[in-house]
């Protein structure tokens, strides 16, 4: 028996460690498929009118100039800044709670209480990327994170509703699109059958995370990012701090699963000190990416725990509360400004109490983002 735990052990080590012999070629890991959208060309300036044609970068308009006479353009200026915060209240289950007034809405800007102007709740489709880690560090052929990441994925895509909006993205040593945004579900699994074998064995998280919610953040109506992914950043070219600030300021919430967490704990007692440090770092930044994002962080053991886990998501992402407000602070300073959502009775100031059809108290959470960056002024 000691010796089938012992064998146990070595195996799970070196699922763990997978890929460090990896060669460093593409194999039939994610490709370029030639789209470079995602919502938003990356390098705009570069696009050839054709591309952007056959993109949709841009429509022509049947609206003719007239050359000899041409009319000014209407110009609209305003210099009042406005806020709009996407909160989700959860009970302990997870479940998304309904029907709170906007009386019962407080938010705070710096601490100090803000008048909210605007107010609605619904549920709507929504603008998904999967952002998802494939790198021959962890996710080599037939490893025990390969399996995970495949049944994360495909779990997730199974609690999409038909006019759902949904994209991915792998990433190694850089983000790779995989498939664009679609409600063909087809279009999707095709992307998904492309995760059979790794290619390089550098997983750059910072470079993928911030590129995919820079190309998203002009993106209209519910929208938010699926990350599914260790954690662990090799050598990205945005540093950890640069990262959390672009997340901050893109409005787009992240909705992380953290990978290998039963492996891990199977694998800590042989771990290193500086191995076991790196892990619990990639922990905290995925909970990190995700709460100043607005969005939630999971850290499953258990491949059962998936279905709770994608019923929270979308409760989270689906149902919301939308509140605006235009800041008492309108200076154009360019400062991070941090938000805080509460919910009171606005008779007494206290905190809300939330009881259930028996009378029963709720523990809830409030999900929202932890602030934002204010613009600077336009020279």
């Amino acid at each position: 028996m000691v010796e089938v735990m012992k064998a146990v052990r070595l195996l799970a080590l070196a699922l763990l460690w997978s890929g460090a012999a990896a060669p460093l070629t593409r194999g039939q890991g994610p490709v370029t498929t030639g789209s470079e959208t995602v919502a938003k060309k990356k390098n705009p300036s570069s696009a050839t009118p054709d591309a952007d044609k056959n993109s949709g970068g841009t429509i022509p308009s049947e609206f003719k100039v007239n050359k000899n006479n041409p009319q000014p353009a209407a110009t609209f200026h305003t210099d009042a800044l406005t806020v709009a915060v996407d909160v989700a209240v959860l009970d302990s289950n997870g479940h998304f709670i309904p029907k709170i007034p906007q009386g019962n809405f407080r938010i705070l800007e710096d601490n100090q209480p803000q008048k909210i102007t605007g107010f609605s709740m619904g549920e709507a489709p929504m603008t998904i990327t999967m952002v998802i880690e494939f790198s021959n560090r962890f996710e080599s052929f037939y490893s025990a994170a390969w399996f995970q990441v495949l049944n994360a994925a495909y779990g997730f895509l199974q609690t999409l509703k038909p006019e759902d909006y949904v994209a991915v993205v792998a990433y190694d040593l850089r983000p790779e699109i995989l498939s664009d945004f679609s409600t063909n579900r087809q279009d999707t699994y095709e992307a998904m059958q492309r995760l059979r074998v790794a290619g390089f064995s550098e997983a750059n998280l910072y470079d993928a995370l911030t590129d995919t919610v820079t190309r998203m953040q002009d993106i209209e109506g519910r929208k938010a990012v699926l990350l599914l992914s260790s954690g662990i950043d090799t050598f990205s070219k945005i540093t950890y701090d640069k990262a959390r600030r672009i997340v901050q300021d893109a409005g787009v919430p992240i909705y992380a699963i953290g990978l290998m967490q039963a492996i891990r704990i199977i694998a800590d007692p042989y771990m290193g000190s500086i191995q076991r440090m790196d892990f619990l770092q990639a922990d905290n930044a995925m909970r990190t990416f995700a709460k100043e994002s607005g969005g939630m962080a999971f850290f499953p053991r258990f491949y059962g725990e998936m279905p709770q886990i994608f019923a929270q998501i979308s409760q989270a992402m689906r149902n919301q509360y939308v509140l605006t407000y235009q800041p008492t602070n309108q200076e154009r300073d360019g400062k991070y400004r941090k938000i805080k959502v509460e919910l009171i009775n606005p008779e007494t100031n206290e905190p809300l109490r939330v009881v259930d059809q028996k009378g029963k108290p709720i523990k809830y959470q409030i999900i929202a983002k932890s602030g934002y960056t204010a613009p600077r002024p336009v020279e």
